[in-house]
């Protein structure tokens, strides 16, 4: 009986043993820190109220009741696009546009205290900031380029705040990414990578009338080159007609000095007027009809 006690008892504590071997150490892969938790509270370092302290990459010891928690430091998304994740927001004018952005940033590990206790979703709030400071930078945003410089449509001689926006994203994007650096970064423990706006689709009015306006250019374009082809058609059947009508009339120009000469000849030798009584003799034998004026 005290044997079969003793062995029970020597399982129990070589499992036991093996339990804590195991809960005794983790292990930290690259791209990721971890920081440890003691009953709920972090552990700090010594003479530090949110110095965490941070475990690197490898092999690492702790006691049994200590609790992990891993952070990626690799660069992380959030993606606002889609019918469910894209945001609408109004512009300067008026127009409600639905925008579809992402959002790059990685935790800082110098506050890193500041992400994971400051907040209670971190993801969630970052990406409700984000939304807002959206919507507060698309609704004041005017474009830096003069509107001579602009080639989009004009309504009531004003640009549209969509077509502000839609060329000068790049702009947009920068004032949105200085922003998060300077006024965000340090209170919530990341850095801001970038900011990209992948699409700003208009309200369905706007791109219905967008699409008019792009159709009607479209016909505008193919009735002018028409019109265009017609005319030089025409121009080439004129410029030829013309072309012939300078032959002919250049023949006939030689026609007449050639009779011009004959007759000259004629004159000189004193046989016109001969030659002239044969010609009328000719003319009025091919004649149907012949009229004589008498006098009276």
């Amino acid at each position: 009986m005290i044997l079969q006690i003793f062995i029970g008892f020597s399982i129990g504590l070589i499992i036991y043993f093996i339990f804590m071997i195991k809960n005794s150490f983790f292990q930290v892969n690259e791209g990721s820190i971890a920081i440890l938790t003691s009953f709920g509270k972090a552990l700090l370092y010594k003479n530090a109220s949110e110095n965490i302290k941070i475990y690197e990459p490898g092999l690492h010891l702790k006691f049994p009741w200590h609790k992990i928690k891993m952070i990626s430091t690799m660069e992380q998304m959030i993606e606002l696009s889609g019918e469910e994740g894209g945001t609408m927001t109004m512009a300067s004018d008026g127009t409600l546009l639905r925008i579809d952005s992402k959002l790059r940033f990685t935790p800082l590990k110098s506050n890193i205290y500041s992400f994971l206790f400051s907040l209670e979703k971190p993801l969630e709030h970052i990406k409700g900031l984000f939304v807002c400071l959206l919507h507060k930078e698309i609704g004041s945003f005017e474009s830096s380029k003069p509107k001579t410089e602009i080639n989009t449509i004009k309504l009531n001689n004003q640009i549209s705040s969509y077509a502000s926006i839609r060329s000068d994203r790049g702009v947009l994007n920068k004032q949105i990414l200085d922003y998060c650096k300077n006024k965000i970064t340090d209170n919530y423990g990341i850095q801001f990578n970038g900011v990209d706006i992948t699409d700003i689709l208009p309200p369905d009015e706007l791109a219905d009338a967008l699409n008019a306006v792009i159709n009607a250019q479209s016909e505008a374009q193919r009735l002018f080159a028409l019109t265009e082809a017609e005319c030089e058609q025409k121009i080439l059947s004129a410029q030829k007609g013309i072309s012939i009508a300078k032959a002919k009339a250049k023949a006939t120009e030689e026609d007449i000095k050639k009779i011009t000469e004959i007759l000259e000849t004629l004159q000189m030798n004193g046989t016109l007027g001969l030659y002239l009584e044969r010609r009328s003799c000719e003319v009025f034998s091919d004649s149907k009809f012949s009229y004589i004026k008498r006098p009276l």
